[in-house]
């Protein structure tokens, strides 16, 4: 029985992996904003470090010249993710539905996507790897969902196809 209560509780104690956790100290240098002005649209995102180091995915997304969408990515060395099974986001959002998203490799053309919505308050967002779909482009692929084996690079994107400006907070970005 002692055994059986030992490894019940190094089962749980599996260490969490971060892929960012935000401080004043927090280099950006890997954080990039992509928006529609790549086709012609006239969104307008930015990513900083607000006065307390979290990070802040602000901005304005425009339908201007087709344009509705706009992204933060983090780019980083690959990391094996198979002892993990979801990711955990702590943020504050301001209401508004956001993407998060993960490739397993940077050159791959498409993305693996899950939704969340935000309530205004500080809050953790689990989602689990197989909640993951593929897709490109706005379109789901008909393709398994993200196999959880390795990580090159995740994103938060905002297009919920109105016009509407956006603020998300981000504390930590961790997989259990």
């Amino acid at each position: 029985m002692k055994f059986n209560i030992i490894f019940f509780i190094l089962i749980n104690l599996q260490a969490a992996m971060t892929i960012f956790n935000f401080n004043s100290e927090s280099n950006l240098t890997n954080w990039r904003i992509v928006h529609d002005v790549v086709m012609g649209g006239k969104s307008d995102g930015n990513f900083s470090l607000n006065k307390v180091g979290h990070g802040l995915f602000k901005g304005k997304v425009s339908l201007e010249n087709n344009g509705g969408f706009s992204m933060v990515q983090y780019s980083f060395d690959t990391k094996n993710v198979s002892d993990y099974s979801k990711v955990v986001l702590k943020l504050k959002g301001d209401g508004k539905t956001y993407q998060f998203r993960i490739k397993s490799n940077n050159n791959d053309y498409y993305s693996y996507v899950s939704s969340f919505e935000t309530t205004g308050d500080w809050e953790v967002i689990e989602i689990p790897f197989k909640e993951f779909y593929a897709a490109f482009r706005g379109r789901k692929l008909n393709q398994e969902n993200y196999p959880g084996k390795q990580m090159e690079m995740v994103a938060f994107l905002i297009g919920n196809k109105i016009a509407e400006s956006f603020e998300l907070e981000l504390e930590s970005i961790v997989l259990k």
